[in-house]
């Protein structure tokens, strides 16, 4: 017995467009950890791995491991059906020939079931080794997207060129030639460090606020609010202190320039705070723009740019790709969400320029 109940159908809706392309049919295996299914396109040049954890579910049971072989483009047809916020249950029964989405609304006493017939497919399960990739390139994801669109305007393959300058795409056509450069930014690579699965960790750590300077520049909610107060207790004192001071002056003096030192003070504090604010919040917003880049030797590699554009509809699932390469290995690109990843695998092409 399977019964899956995911929070928003979105991220199945989003999921399956960006591989029904790549694959027609495919088994989601299901097992206590979770859902993975693991394809290769028809040429057997891309392979497509994706994982929805069992803990990314609302409730989540499998009683056994059991195949769900689909024909991805009907699954996609019947969870069009879905409203994006929908919660989402699958459900099968042991060697049950349907599958069963059940779609209720969370404002509304709505409730939709469709029944989709599953296949037998016979598709062996590929191990992918483990690699130690000698580049890997972290980016926004729609950056990522952005660049091999406008490359497949040209031609049919991009080069891509990790080094210490940065990476750099770069495409040959018939009537015109095309490259980006990214380079790397201190400021990306910090916030690129283990972003993911260390962010809410980090964020603990930063709470913490040891008072240096990086923690001043807004990497905390907690560290913003020390600052405000440590600005606020400086601002006080130094009032206070001159205050004595002008008591030893002439009066009537001493209150005038008490008033505009006060409120020249008081204009300082609300630039600090507003600055204060703008910091955190482009904090908060996590990795907006830049290019990280883990380096240890140079690499260079030619692809498919058709695959490319593909693996880049996942955009939508992710802000951040990573690329992770080495010569003479499949290019591995990488997007982490909410439930799980989705990892594409494409072999390089031989002896293009």
């Amino acid at each position: 017995m399977l019964e899956a109940k995911l929070a928003d159908a979105v991220i199945l809706k989003r999921l399956l467009d960006s591989i029904k392309e790549l694959v027609t049919d495919a088994n989601f295996e299901c097992n206590e950890e979770g859902l993975k299914l693991q394809a290769m396109d028809n040429s057997h040049v891309a392979l497509v791995a994706v994982l929805l954890q069992a803990d990314g579910f609302v409730k989540y049971r499998c009683d056994r491991p059991m195949p769900l072989g689909v024909n991805l483009g009907s699954l996609t047809k019947v969870l069009k059906c879905a409203k994006d916020d929908d919660v989402c249950t699958l459900k099968a029964t042991d060697d049950a020939d349907v599958l069963n989405l059940t779609y209720e609304g969370k404002n509304s006493d709505r409730i939709a079931e469709y029944d989709m017939k599953l296949m037998d497919i016979d598709a062996d399960t590929l191990g992918i080794p483990d690699t130690e990739y000698d580049a890997r390139v972290t980016m926004p994801s729609s950056e990522f997207a952005r660049i091999v669109r406008d490359l497949a305007q040209l031609g049919e393959s991009v080069r891509i060129d990790v080094s210490k300058e940065g990476v750099r795409f770069a495409a040959d056509g018939e009537a015109a030639n095309g490259s980006v450069l990214l380079k790397q930014t201190d400021a990306a690579r910090r916030k690129y460090a283990d972003y993911g699965n260390e962010r809410d960790a980090k964020k603990e750590d930063d709470e913490d606020g040891d008072g240096d300077e990086d923690d001043q520049e807004g990497n905390g909610d907690q560290d913003m609010e020390d600052v405000e107060e440590e600005d606020g207790g400086e601002f006080k004192a130094r009032s206070e202190d001159e205050g004595e001071g002008e008591e030893e002056r002439d009066g009537a003096a001493a209150v005038d320039s008490d008033e505009e030192g006060e409120g020249s003070r008081k204009r300082k504090k609300a630039q600090k705070a507003t600055k204060a604010k703008r910091a955190k919040k482009s904090d908060d917003d996590g990795p907006a723009g830049g290019v990280a880049i883990d380096l240890a030797s140079h690499v260079a590699l030619t692809f498919s740019l058709k695959y490319l554009v593909n693996f880049a509809k996942s955009s939508t699932l992710s802000d951040t790709v990573q690329l992770m390469m080495s010569n003479d290995v499949p290019l591995l690109v990488s997007y982490d969400f909410g439930p799980g990843h989705i990892h594409y695998y494409l072999a390089p092409k031989i002896g293009d320029e």
